[in-house]
């Protein structure tokens, strides 16, 4: 028995209230799982057309993965304000202290949202469904809670994000270690002390970054176990004062309605030209201008080639390499980190926003394991060993192993087709959606910020407000037309999966094992996970559907 937690399994069914939220028998028009930014969104524009509605929440508070992650350095990876919501009564009342909040500035701004538009009255945390199946005889959801309620609703909305389950290694001995060792998702409340201890970040996800660079500044040191090198970009992090944010409110209308023209809902985008239109003089100053100004524009402002030319992708990582290992002082660190060779083609794996990353990682007393080359065999009571036969030991062990991201969060919460059929064993060969938002079988169902949307290739409330907008049109229209029952068809799905990995065929991301394309769990079948057309492609796929009288569905 693995001795760390491991799972978000609900601990207090009742903690919360004693309103009909957690009623045993539950009867609402809509249910929504999850309370993060999707869940809130939908609850909220649901709520103003009249629609009755419940959200079910696994924790004890709003904010979804803000809810979850309190591990050192967890903080967002866009700029205020793109990474809010764009409805004004929220953003007219709210400034916050810097340019990238963190995980404690991002749960007050879930307070506030709470304030203004009073979501908690209609959640029931310490929630956790265990199972959900659509009834033909009566045509109703019925969802089912581990501490055993039973909800019945007409519509069935899934808003769990797509990090909604933990992926834990199968090291040998990994409950024999007698320190301290948590998940990145599960990290105490209270925090860890790792004031003068030897630490052990495994995995260089963003998480893996953000641990190792924070934890660095106390502990006496810091081992990153690193199987893939991030090729993470300058965060630039920087303080914002009340009254800039307040100057610049008059423009947000405008640059909320910008976000949603640009590939990632960005507030900025790709060039219009290709990597070789400019001479190498013109193109190391527009590298450099990128690079300077932080954040992703390294990434998604780049020559609009950079994902697509494998040779214009070689310069973009040429520059990368250059400026990184220019701060790296260790040889061996400096090649394990930025090796001269890249490990696979730039920016098709998320890179991390870092602050003084490879800063702290230079100090003497730091270090980093290549696992490619020495693979971990062990956990014993004291540390780590590696296939060399070396043990290093450890006071504290953070995995930052990651998630079985996009699609296993839905597969991990007993959802059976209305054939009683899991969804788990539907997906087990691939994934099928239709628009990253319905499934065949399962009628009156949705889902956003998961499989086959833009989701992990877009800033997630630009996301969340593309889909949640169009579920929100959606079932408006079916109760304008009195119609009370909605399945997307086989072929629907069929033909939207073909999509889906014919745009990203044309890209350089099948070419790397990455979790975008589900390559980081062991026997998860390889394939295109998000749909890589960006977001202004999407939402007019999405409306067509919408426009041409539920094209793809079959409605009753």
């Amino acid at each position: 028995m693995v001795h760390f937690r491991t799972d978000i399994g609900a601990t207090n069914p009742r903690a919360s209230g004693s309103n009909d939220n957690y009623a045993k028998e539950l009867d609402t028009e809509v249910l929504i799982v999850g309370a993060g930014f999707s869940g809130v969104y939908l609850l909220h524009k649901l709520r103003e057309l009249g629609f009755k509605c419940k959200i079910y929440e696994a924790g004890k508070g709003l904010g979804g993965i803000w809810h979850w992650n309190c591990y050192p350095g967890a903080r967002v990876d866009s700029t205020v304000p793109i990474y809010e919501y764009s409805i004004e009564k929220v953003w007219k009342d709210w400034t916050w202290s810097e340019k990238y909040p963190g995980f404690a500035e991002l749960r007050k701004y879930f307070e506030h949202v709470d304030n203004v538009l009073d979501i908690k009255k209609d959640v029931a945390f310490d929630t956790r469904v265990v199972s959900a199946q659509f009834d033909k005889p009566s045509s109703r959801w019925i969802i089912k809670t581990e501490d055993g309620r039973t909800a019945r609703a007409t519509y069935y909305i899934l808003a769990a994000g797509f990090a909604a389950k933990r992926h834990f290694p199968d090291w040998q001995g990994l409950d024999t270690f007698k320190g301290e060792m948590h998940h990145s998702s599960f990290w105490p409340e209270s925090g860890v002390d790792v004031k003068g201890k030897r630490v052990a970040v495994v995995g260089t996800g963003s998480t893996g970054v953000q641990i190792a660079q924070e934890t660095a500044k106390e502990a006496a040191s810091v081992t990153v176990f690193q199987r893939t090198p991030n090729l993470a970009l300058p965060m630039r992090q920087g303080k914002l004062s009340k009254e800039e944010q307040e100057k610049r409110k008059k423009d947000y209308p405008e640059l909320y309605k910008n976000r949603m023209t640009t590939f990632a809902g960005m507030q900025y985008d790709f060039a219009e030209r290709n990597t070789f239109d400019d001479s190498p003089e013109e193109r190391e100053k527009f590298y450099e201008k990128l690079w300077e100004n932080g954040g992703f524009e390294y990434w998604l402002a780049n020559y609009k080639d950079m994902l697509f030319d494998m040779k214009a992708n070689e310069q973009a990582y040429n520059f990368w390499v250059k400026k990184t290992r220019g701060r790296i002082s260790d040889p061996v660190k400096r090649n394990i980190l930025a090796p001269l060779t890249p490990p696979h083609a730039w920016g098709t794996k998320r890179p991390s926003l870092e602050q003084d990353y490879y800063e702290q990682l230079d100090k003497p007393q730091n270090d980093v394991v290549d696992i490619k080359k020495t693979p971990i065999v062990e956990v014993t009571e004291t540390g780590i060993k590696t296939a060399d036969g070396k043990l290093r030991e450890f006071d504290v062990i953070a995995l930052a192993t990651g998630f079985d991201s996009v699609t296993g969060g839905m597969k991990n919460m007993g959802l059976r087709d209305v054939d009683g059929v899991e969804l788990a064993e539907k997906w087990k060969m691939g994934t099928w959606s239709y628009l990253g938002m319905t499934c065949a079988g399962f009628p009156n169902m949705f889902f956003l910020y998961g499989a086959q949307g833009p989701t992990a290739f877009a800033n997630g409330p630009s996301c969340v407000e593309c889909q949640g907008d169009w579920i929100v049109d959606a079932m408006a229209k079916l109760r304008e037309h009195g119609i009370k029952y909605i399945d997307a068809t086989r072929k629907a799905e069929e033909d939207w999966r073909r999509k889906v990995t014919e745009i990203s065929d044309k890209t350089l991301f099948p070419g790397t094992s990455s979790w975008y394309m589900g390559a980081n769990v062991p026997g998860k079948p390889r394939e295109q996970l998000n749909y890589t057309g960006g977001i202004p492609l999407y939402e007019k796929e999405c409306r067509n559907a919408l426009d041409n009288g539920f094209e793809g569905f079959i409605t009753a």
